[in-house]
């Protein structure tokens, strides 16, 4: 029998999103995010939604891309003081959405919280905590829980398929010009806070709170600007182990993106993470996988870009459905995540 959550993603379809409910008053506040103008497209295309407009502070913040061509600019007293709006997307810089996602909940807002949640476990935890005591949902903005390859990898390694999984392999890296470099080594952990955190939550989501976090952070581009760029995080689990990788300078990387799970009848890997093809190798039959090597496509995904996400969100706000990642997987994941950039021991 499918297990809940993957009952639940299935229903995650276009269908759904057309179907007679309310929609849900729902704004952006920030757009320094590399999601945010992903994210208003995607509020402003889902019939879920009104979409009510963006609030972006800095008047520094460029505001040229096409997705904002139209849109309702706010101020945050707009933003925060309006009593219809029930959602918000915190898709400013990172150093900021927390403090952001903080004032939402603080106004009574739903809120999706862009990756990663910057680098204060302790202000997040009060944070979750706060939305829980006023009944509010707060989603982490990993877009890849939703992707039909990682999904497929994990169901695998779930119902057994797989055998006794004893690792995890994964992969996100991408050629990173100087200019995205910049305000990334602002941050200690540099690549692996930047796109190992989608790796580590899909490790975590399948083999639970690691015992022991191993994080290497080099700086080895031809950039002098102290990125950590050449980045590996080893997870440790009682019977497994998770290798993420993730560097700077790969050509064409993210066609090379792959989540795979290693187990004593064989292996599955997802590569890359859009349009998916699945690479599996098993000993014996199980599940819909034959005997021995094998390339298959992926579930598609019929969605645009971030809709699995917010079609999610809108359930459990218009629905009261339990969240599918709980509060403790997102404290996990983000501890696990600060670990292996050195900011907690």
């Amino acid at each position: 029998m499918p297990t809940r959550r993957a009952f639940s993603l299935s229903l995650l379809s276009a269908a759904a999103l057309a179907a007679p409910w309310r929609r849900i008053r729902a704004a952006v506040y920030g757009i320094g995010h590399a999601h945010a103008a992903g994210k208003v497209a995607a509020l402003r295309a889902l019939e879920a939604f009104d979409f009510v407009g963006v609030c972006e502070p800095d008047p520094q913040t460029p505001r040229a891309a096409p997705a904002y061509q139209g849109v309702r600019w706010l101020s945050e007293k707009e933003l925060l003081e309006d009593p219809s709006l029930e959602l918000i997307a915190v898709e400013a810089a990172v150093d900021r959405n927390l403090e952001y996602a903080r004032r939402c909940v603080a106004a009574g807002k739903h809120v999706h919280l862009d990756k990663p949640p910057g680098e204060d476990l302790g202000r997040l935890r009060r944070m979750l905590d706060d939305a829980a005591r006023r009944n509010l949902r707060v989603q982490m903005g990993y877009q890849w829980r939703y992707q039909p390859g990682i999904r497929a990898v994990i169901e695998a390694a779930r119902r057994g398929w797989l055998g006794e999984i004893y690792a995890v392999r994964a992969v996100i890296n991408k050629p990173t010009p100087e200019a995205e470099r910049k305000p990334l080594a602002r941050f200690r952990g540099g690549m692996m806070f930047e796109l190992g955190c989608h790796l580590i939550d899909g490790a975590v989501d399948l083999l639970g709170k690691p015992k022991r976090v191993t994080g290497f952070l080099r700086s080895d581009g031809a950039y002098a600007d102290g990125l950590a760029d050449n980045t590996l995080a080893v997870l440790e689990f009682d019977r497994a182990l998770a290798e993420i990788y993730v560097a700077a300078m790969q050509p064409n990387g993210n066609a090379y993106r792959t989540f795979e799970a290693l187990g004593t009848n064989g292996s599955l890997a997802a590569r890359p993470f859009s349009r998916s093809k699945l690479y599996g190798d098993l000993k014996d039959a199980a599940g819909p996988y034959r005997a021995g090597p094998q390339v298959l496509e992926a579930p598609p995904d019929p969605t645009p870009p971030y809709a699995p996400d917010f079609m999610d969100l809108a359930r459990q706000i218009r629905e009261g459905a339990p969240p599918l990642w709980s509060r403790q997987h997102d404290l996990d994941v983000q501890e696990t995540l600060l670990r292996a950039c050195h900011v907690l021991a």
